[in-house]
C-alpha cells in the first residue's frame, strides 16, 4: 500500500503477513489510540468471489462476538478506487503465536496442554452455542495466540483469524469450496462439510503437533488415525483424550466442547488404540439380536407404513392414505422382522466382535437395501398389476407408480434403520475404551 494512513483514521506501522490477493497490516487507531490488525483483500488477478464471501462473512461474524479470548471487530470499509477491495480492521493480540513456539523447539508438557485445551474448550462452547452455531474450520497453531505471565500458569490463549468460518445457518455446515489447513482437517471437512465436531478434530491435531513438535500431516497414520502415542510424553488417560478428539469417523469422536472439557477435567478416560482391539469389545449377543429386530422390525415396518400411507394419498386422498398405510404394514413388518434376523445374523457370523466397523455398516446398509427393494417389488407387483402386460406408455407409467417407487423407498427405510443398528454396533463395542 502506499498510503501511510487508510480512512483518515488508522495509520500503518508494518506489513505483518502477505499471500496473494490479502495482506495484514499492523496499524495505529488515531481515534482510540490503539494498535489494531487491518486484513485487506485486494481484487488481484487471480481473486475468486468465494474469497469476497468469506471475508465478508469473517466481518459479519466478528461483529455478532463479544469474547475476551477472540479479537474484537472494529471497522469494515471498501479500498479507494487506486486499490479496490475491502478491509476489516480489528484489535490486536500481543502474543506469540504457537505456531512460533513450535519453530523454536519448544514442546510443551501435559500440564500446559490441559491448560492450552481447557481455554481452547471455553471458546469453542462459545462459538457453538451461538444462534446459528459458529465454526472456526481453520484451528492451528499458527491461529492461536499465546499471552504469558498474563495469568497463572501458561498465560492466556487467544483464537484468532476467522477467515474460514462457516455458520450451521443451512445445509448442515455444507459448502462448495473447502477451508481449512491440511493435517488439522477432519476427513468429513475435505467434504465440504463442518460440525462442532470438526472444530474438537483441529483441537486435538493442534495439541498432538505441541506434544510432538511435528506437523500432524508428518506423523504416522494407523487406521487414518494419528498414530503418536510412542512419540511423547503423556499419561495414557490425556493420550486417550486426544484420541477421542482426532477419530476419523465424526460418529466416534466427542460431540461438543462442553462433554470434551467434562471428560478432560474429570480424568475418567482410559487409553484408547485406533486399531483392531479397539473395536473388539463383545457386546451381549441377546442385546444385539434384539436390538437388530426390535429397530428393523418396528422402526423399518412404521417408516414403510407412514411412507405408504402419504404414497397412497397421491392416488385417492384419505382412503388411499388407509390403504397404503395397511398395504405397507402388511409389507413393512414382516419384511422388518426378516431383515432384522439377517442383519443380525451377519453381525454375529462375520463382525463380532467388531473389527471392521466401516465394513460393517456398508455391508448391512447395502444387503437391508437391495433386499428390501427386491422382496418389495415382487410384493407391489404381484397385488398392483396382474394382467397388464407392460405394452403401452400407461402401463409403464402404472408399474412405476405401483411397484418401482415405492420398492424404492422400502429397501432405502431398510438400508437406512440397518446402518442405524450398526453404529449402534460401533458405539457399544467401543464404550468401554474411553471412559472408565
Amino acid at each position: 500500500m502506499n498510503e501511510q494512513i487508510l480512512q483518515n483514521r488508522y495509520e500503518i506501522k508494518r506489513q505483518l503477513g502477505k499471500k496473494a490477493g490479502r495482506r495484514t497490516l499492523l496499524a495505529e487507531d488515531k481515534i482510540t489510540q490503539t494498535t489494531v490488525i487491518i486484513k485487506l483483500l485486494t481484487f488481484s488477478s487471480d481473486f475468486a468471489w468465494e474469497d469476497l464471501k468469506l471475508f465478508e462473512r469473517e466481518a459479519e461474524t466478528l461483529k455478532t462476538l463479544n469474547y475476551q479470548a477472540i479479537p474484537s471487530y472494529v471497522d469494515y470499509f471498501e479500498l479507494d478506487a487506486i486499490s479496490k477491495g475491502y478491509a476489516l480492521v480489528q484489535s490486536y493480540v500481543e502474543g506469540q503465536s504457537l505456531e512460533e513456539h513450535i519453530k523454536a523447539g519448544r514442546i510443551f508438557a501435559e500440564k500446559e496442554l490441559k491448560d492450552i485445551a481447557s481455554q481452547l474448550l471455553e471458546i469453542l462452547i462459545y462459538l457453538h452455542s451461538q444462534y446459528p452455531p459458529v465454526i472456526h474450520r481453520d484451528i492451528k497453531p499458527s491461529n492461536i495466540i499465546l499471552v504469558e505471565n498474563e495469568y497463572e500458569g501458561i498465560g492466556k490463549i487467544y483464537l484468532v483469524d476467522f477467515g474460514s468460518v462457516q455458520t450451521l445457518a443451512s445445509k448442515a455446515g455444507k459448502t462448495a469450496t473447502v477451508v481449512g489447513t491440511y493435517g488439522y482437517m477432519p476427513p468429513e471437512q475435505f467434504g465440504g462439510y463442518a460440525t462442532p465436531a470438526s472444530d474438537l478434530y483441529s483441537l486435538g491435531a493442534t495439541l498432538i503437533a505441541l506434544a510432538t513438535g511435528t506437523h500432524p500431516a508428518d506423523l504416522p497414520q494407523q487406521g487414518m488415525g494419528i498414530d503418536f502415542e510412542k512419540l511423547v510424553d503423556l499419561s495414557s488417560t490425556f493420550v486417550g483424550w486426544l484420541q477421542w478428539l482426532t477419530e476419523p469417523s465424526v460418529e466416534s469422536r466427542l460431540s461438543s466442547a462442553t462433554e470434551a472439557l467434562a471428560t478432560l477435567e474429570s480424568g475418567k478416560i482410559q487409553l484408547h488404540q485406533v486399531d483392531t482391539e479397539a473395536l473388539s469389545k463383545p457386546v451381549n449377543t441377546w442385546w444385539l439380536f434384539g436390538n437388530a429386530l426390535l429397530r428393523s422390525t418396528f422402526v423399518s415396518g412404521g417408516i414403510v407404513m407412514i411412507s405408504a400411507g402419504l404414497y397412497g394419498s397421491i392416488a385417492i386422498p384419505v382412503m388411499g392414505t388407509i390403504m397404503g398405510g395397511m398395504i405397507g404394514a402388511m409389507i413393512g413388518f414382516p419384511l422388518g422382522l426378516g431383515n432384522g434376523v439377517l442383519i443380525g445374523l451377519i453381525t454375529k457370523l462375520f463382525f463380532y466382535p467388531l473389527k471392521n466397523a466401516t465394513l460393517h455398516k456398508r455391508v448391512l446398509s447395502m444387503t437391508s437395501t437391495i433386499l428390501g427393494t427386491a422382496v418389495a417389488i415382487t410384493y407391489f407387483t404381484s397385488l398392483g398389476l396382474g394382467g397388464i402386460g407392460m405394452g403401452s406408455s400407461t402401463d409403464l407409467k402404472n408399474f412405476l407408480f405401483i411397484a418401482i417407487a415405492p420398492s424404492i423407498i422400502t429397501g432405502l427405510s431398510m438400508g437406512a434403520v440397518s446402518k442405524s443398528f450398526a453404529q449402534w454396533y460401533e458405539k457399544e463395542s467401543r464404550a468401554s475404551k474411553y471412559l472408565e
